[in-house]
């Protein structure tokens, strides 16, 4: 990096750091229009289920919505951006982790490492979606190959992976998690497991599944595309750690996902996703107006909905061409036995 390149990255920091002031009425009444709705929508499901299940189950593909907005609420208490006030960030947290099923401190601290290294070949499988370089790939035995085919597969990646989520990696602390991160991780479990058995003891646990259920699947389904499309797409920022660089894992490695209005309110404007790599501190109330107001975050790469469904595509990093390719172009690169790809 040349002096002119440090300096002007240097000045785009500090431009962006005049945002990340969070302003607790405008926090407050974030709360107010996302929680409160989230609660009416659960209580009619369960209230209406007795005249219909259908209307049970377009309540919780509409509380889905207002599931997704409580998480970025969560998301911004594990970066301390929400209040100005640490306890008020933990307070809420643990509130919104109880309400999403997400252990406040385990995902703060797995969210906070994959900041820290989004983007660095050398640093991945803390808080990412796995991801193999062509090399790692052909590397791998047939049962390795097809075992990432699955994992990368949309059936499984946005079906199974909410239950898989929610169910299991939510529910279990890492080896080397410390005893406050355990601690909480538990008292999450139990508030969660209290909340599901008091539904199910009043409701029954049909009017449970149809309502939150249904909730935390779609939910899941959502953060999970919008994880995943904010750092794949074909030409995306990846390097290896002596050439890894910060500013431009969060400017280049991270999409601009650009939305109607309505998806980019339940989302929480989480689509300016370069602006809050870049910033992690920036509240998720203030990331289009920092864009906006910052003319070098507005070259990120933007992608809409229509284009973003070309991501699915993109199952593996080429660090030769820099860029994500297909499983169909690696393919067709190897070499042919007995007639048959050697791939599984």
């Amino acid at each position: 990096m040349t002096m002119n390149d440090a300096e002007k990255t240097k000045q785009l920091r500090k431009e962006v750091a005049a945002y990340a002031k969070a302003e607790r009425n405008k926090s407050i009444m974030q709360m107010i229009n996302t929680i409160i709705p989230l609660l009416l929508l659960w209580s009619a499901g369960y209230y209406l289920v007795q005249f219909s299940p259908w209307y049970a189950v377009a309540c919780g593909v509409l509380s889905s919505a207002f599931l997704v907005r409580t998480f970025i609420i969560f998301h911004d208490c594990t970066h301390g951006s929400f209040f100005k006030n640490k306890k008020a960030n933990d307070i809420v947290g643990n509130i919104t982790g109880i309400l999403t099923s997400f252990p406040y401190m385990k995902w703060r601290r797995e969210h906070l490492i994959h900041h820290a290294s989004s983007g660095n070949l050398d640093k991945r499988g803390i808080g990412d979606i796995d991801m193999l370089t062509v090399d790692e790939y052909l590397a791998k035995s047939k049962l390795g190959r097809l075992g990432y085919r699955l994992y990368r597969n949309p059936i499984v990646m946005f079906g199974l992976g909410p239950l898989y989520l929610v169910l299991v990696l939510n529910r279990f602390n890492k080896k080397d998690a410390k005893k406050k991160e355990r601690l909480n991780t538990h008292f999450i479990n139990l508030m969660v497991l209290l909340l599901c058995a008091t539904l199910i003891y009043f409701f029954g646990w049909q009017s449970f599944l149809l309502v939150h259920g249904i909730t935390l699947f779609a939910a899941g389904s959502m953060g999970i595309w919008l994880f995943y499309i904010q750092h794949t797409y074909e030409d995306s920022y990846f390097e290896y750690d002596p050439e890894w660089d910060y500013v431009k894992a969060a400017v280049e490695g991270s999409s601009f996902y650009k939305l109607p209005k309505v998806l980019q309110w339940v989302t929480g404007n989480i689509g300016y996703h370069h602006v809050h790599h870049l910033a992690p501190r920036v509240p998720n109330y203030k990331l289009e107006e920092a864009h906006e107001s910052i003319t070098p975050l507005q070259k990120a790469t933007t992608i809409t909905l229509k284009t973003s469904l070309e991501s699915i595509r993109y199952k593996l990093y080429d660090p030769k061409q820099k860029k994500f390719v297909t499983f169909k172009e690696v393919d067709r690169k190897v070499p042919v036995k007995n007639n048959k790809s050697i791939h599984a």
